[in-house]
């Protein structure tokens, strides 16, 4: 029986999840190796796709200018928009779109696409009724990226290669980093640290991230370069005012490719639960991830990446803790467990 020709993925954001879920362009590839496989995705998070090899095409959801059009009432505008959308997504006349996020919004331009075989993973918020087949968000919780695995398998797509993630930059990153390297001296080796995301409760403490860094680089002889977004620039600088004075503090001042390029050269990448830090597994690079009111997963599949996480009887509360702002499962996360973990992961084989 000949498969699709045409295949469209569906995953809007956000940037960690796309990390995860990026196994199954390679597992779509090799099952279906004349396919056109395109993905459609928010512009912050279009990056990461634009350069695998594997992807024909990466489709861009203008969400912003949606969004603003809907906050300014401009009802009728965003109804053109739309038909004009719609009209973009069916001129390409896939056979088969895959829905990842399993949303409202997701669901709704997975079936605007115009696919006569559209698969939602654990679809809901009403989007179950415009699939014609919802897979359950299955496979062993432990395992990252387990989910994706999981559908892979059902849809019978290779996974004998282990389902490996996979981010891809140009050479234009890498000459960012050789930069960074050369100006700052890094080239004996540094670590990376991420501390930031988009959830107060997903965060470790700023004091014990600059006693960190103070300890990778007398302990480990690591220097630190320390990354993060626009919104990070404040509390990047209160870290940088406490730490190490071997410090490269690039907070800001990366794109999320450039980000990629230093995370891959590095000796060492210590992150929350952020896209960042599993795109330093996706890497191989020796990897900690601080978990603490999310765990979506424990096994890494990697020896040189661990997750560092301290369960408690309200673990994990994801977007509802209720522990008053004390954050107790990050707060038993110690600096010298992180720098125990460190020592091991630089150690362990990829």
């Amino acid at each position: 029986m000949r498969g699709p020709s045409r295949i469209l993925i569906v995953r809007l954001s956000a940037i960690g999840d796309i990390v995860l879920a990026s196994p199954l362009i390679g597992a779509l590839r090799r099952r279906y190796p004349d396919a056109h496989i395109g993905w459609l995705v928010q512009a912050e998070c279009a990056p990461l796709l634009l350069h695998h090899p594997d992807l024909d095409e990466v489709i861009v959801w203008p969400y912003r200018e949606w969004r603003a059009l809907l906050r300014e009432r401009r009802l009728g505008e965003l109804w053109r928009r739309f038909r004009a959308f719609r009209r973009k997504l069916r001129s390409r006349g896939f056979h088969l779109a895959i829905d990842l996020q399993g949303l409202a919004k997701s669901g709704v331009l997975t079936h605007a696409s115009g696919a006569p075989e559209r698969i939602g993973l654990g679809s809901r918020e009403g989007s179950q009724w415009l699939m014609t087949r919802v897979v359950p968000r299955g496979g062993e919780p432990k395992r990252i990226g387990s989910e994706y695995l999981f559908l892979a398998e059902t849809l019978g797509l290779p996974t004998a290669d282990g389902f490996p993630m996979a981010v891809h930059y140009t050479s234009e990153e890498r000459s960012f980093a050789d930069g960074v390297i050369a100006r700052e001296r890094l080239s004996d080796g540094y670590a990376v640290i991420s501390p930031f995301t988009t959830r107060p409760q997903k965060h470790w403490f700023e004091d014990r991230w600059a006693e960190l860094t103070h300890r990778l680089s007398a302990e480990l002889g690591l220097p630190v370069v320390l990354l993060g977004g626009p919104a990070d620039v404040a509390a990047a600088a209160r870290i940088r005012a406490q730490g190490t004075d071997r410090l490269t503090d690039l907070t800001g001042r990366t794109s999320l490719l450039q980000a990629a390029a230093l995370i891959d050269r590095s000796a060492l990448h210590i992150a929350v639960d952020t896209g960042l830090g599993h795109m330093g597994i996706a890497f191989g690079t020796p990897s900690l991830l601080l978990f603490g009111s999310t765990c979506p997963y424990r096994d890494t599949t990697r020896a040189n990446a661990r997750v560092l996480y301290h369960e408690l009887p309200c673990s994990p509360c994801k977007r509802r803790p209720t522990c008053a702002g004390d954050f107790t499962c990050m707060r038993l996360i110690e600096v010298d467990e992180v720098i125990a973990a460190a020592r091991e992961v630089i150690g362990g084989a990829p």
